[in-house]
């Protein structure tokens, strides 16, 4: 039995808008995140850890782990 077109329609546009709602939400996770990572550097930089070396640091060791 074949769905008709205004149920295909209506499960797109219920997808789009579900699909929509997600992506809203994911993004509040990532601003979350966000001000959470900008947090704990200006923590870290408080406490006189140079962010920068320790990054180059980081990108060195897995730069070693690749090879």
């Amino acid at each position: 039995m074949a769905i008709s077109q205004d149920e295909q329609i209506g499960f797109h546009k219920g997808s789009l808008n579900t699909l929509v709602k997600e992506r809203q939400e994911l993004v509040k996770i990532v601003s979350i995140t966000e001000q959470l990572i900008s947090a704990h550097i200006k923590a870290l930089k408080d406490l006189g850890v140079d962010i920068e070396a320790e990054a180059k640091k980081t990108q060195k060791l897995d730069e070693k782990i690749d090879l």
